[in-house]
């Protein structure tokens, strides 16, 4: 795992918002990167690179297949198309597209999402992709990032620049606050935050702060917990998962995702083929979303420190009865 700094000011900044400023940097370096956008440049902040590089940037509508064919096209042409619309729409609307335009093919584009999950708020179940992670997870040929605050996001951008192949990076709506000062961020490789030994609590996005406050509570209650943030879940840092899971013997995992596909089940099968472990996995069931407001809707959803430090407390006293 990688040396690392983390920023203790309390900062708040949405991924997209870094994303917005990454693309602008991006551009500038590198005059082969365009910018699509599906008619919501406004919200995924794609705006910006299309105010500074018009000549680089271009608004597909409300036709989000169609977008994903023509960056498709432009990637066989030598160019990085880096794509924008919300969560719900590339994993579901333009799925058939990304699968066989860009998946198959191998082609060089960058699929980057917002508004993706239950924090999307007050926009309810049908904008509030839940199942991305597994969809992209499941697709040959992709790599899947899921970056859990803006210094990441500015990384996880550049780092899929640099890389030869298609990239989904799944990035939130609401302000979230800054993790890293620093973060040397690379394709398929765990950040450890927080050394423990009696549970390893694995994050990626907006559940990595989570699982620092959780550890935090575990600790006031003579509970060691080891942190990591997962933000590659594919391809997975199996390595850093194992040696964590062989040291503390007990595993939780936390995800703004459906249980089923995404980061939790990308761990038990790591853990079930190479080293049984005990685990339990945090996320939402087996349940569409709602409207409201989204804090309220993680707690709704046991989405908070409080549930990830109760799930692991109940882990390791349960762990401790049988050995």
């Amino acid at each position: 795992m990688e040396e690392l700094l983390l920023c203790e000011d309390g900062e708040e900044v949405a991924t997209r918002d870094a994303y917005g400023d990454a693309l602008v940097e991006l551009g500038t370096e590198r005059e082969e990167i365009v910018v699509l956008d599906a008619d919501v440049a406004n919200s995924t902040y794609t705006e910006r690179f299309g105010r500074r590089f018009p000549e680089r940037f271009f608004n597909l509508g409300l036709c989000e297949a169609h977008m994903i064919g023509v960056a498709a096209g432009l990637a066989q042409c030598g160019k990085i198309p880096f794509v924008s619309t919300f969560a719900i729409f590339a994993a579901q609307r333009a799925l058939n597209q990304i699968f066989q335009s860009v998946a198959y093919a191998q082609a060089n584009v960058k699929i980057v999402v917002s508004h993706a999950g239950i924090t999307v708020g007050e926009d309810g179940a049908t904008h509030q992709a839940i199942d991305d992670i597994a969809i992209m997870r499941a697709m040959p040929n992709m790599t899947v990032i899921v970056p859990c605050d803006a210094e990441q996001t500015r990384a996880a951008v550049f780092a899929a620049a640099a890389y030869k192949g298609p990239v989904y990076i799944r990035l939130g709506r609401p302000a979230v606050r800054r993790i890293y000062a620093r973060c040397p961020f690379r394709i398929g490789r765990a950040l450890l935050l927080r050394e423990g030994e009696d549970v390893t609590l694995l994050g990626c996005g907006i559940t990595v702060g989570m699982c620092l406050d959780a550890a935090e509570v575990l600790a006031q209650q003579g509970i060691s917990a080891e942190v990591i943030d997962v933000p590659a879940v594919k391809p997975l840092d199996r390595e850093a998962i194992l040696a964590s899971a062989r040291k503390t013997g007990a595993v939780v995992t936390a995800e703004e995702h459906t249980v089923v596909g995404g980061l939790g089940s990308a761990v038990a099968e790591v853990l079930c083929e190479e080293h049984p472990t005990p685990l339990l996995r945090i996320g939402i069931g087996d349940r569409m979303g709602q409207s409201g407001p989204w804090k309220a809707l993680l707690e709704a959803y046991g989405l908070t420190a409080g549930h990830i430090a109760r799930a692991a407390r109940e882990l390791v006293e349960e762990r401790k009865r049988y050995t």
